[in-house]
């Protein structure tokens, strides 16, 4: 009997879901969650270092680095703490005019 293969990283970035974006009066938002598989796979220097097991806030080189894909502007700013693999980002609306 051979052992199922293990997903790759590549693999697994491709398995990421983006919601919908939402807004208020001065933000847009949107939730990523992460395959839960990929969590074991990110660097141990991500994660908060009071071994709660969440992800610290990441830098834009850093979600980027683990195959997360948003256009310009997202900025990382909070992780669901029920749910360590989704993460919540937000972007400035633009100035209404």
């Amino acid at each position: 009997m051979s052992k199922s293969k293990q997903p790759t990283m590549e693999e697994l970035a491709e398995r990421i879901i983006y919601s919908d974006r939402y807004s208020d009066d001065k933000f847009e938002y949107r939730h990523v969650i992460l395959p839960k598989a990929m969590l074991k796979y990110i660097p141990k220097s991500y994660f908060s270092p009071d071994d709660s097991g969440l992800l610290r806030i990441l830098e834009e080189n850093e979600w980027r680095g683990i195959g997360i894909t948003q256009s310009l502007g997202w900025e990382h700013f909070e992780v669901h703490a029920p749910e360590p693999h989704i993460l919540l980002f937000r972007r400035p609306l633009p100035a209404k005019r």
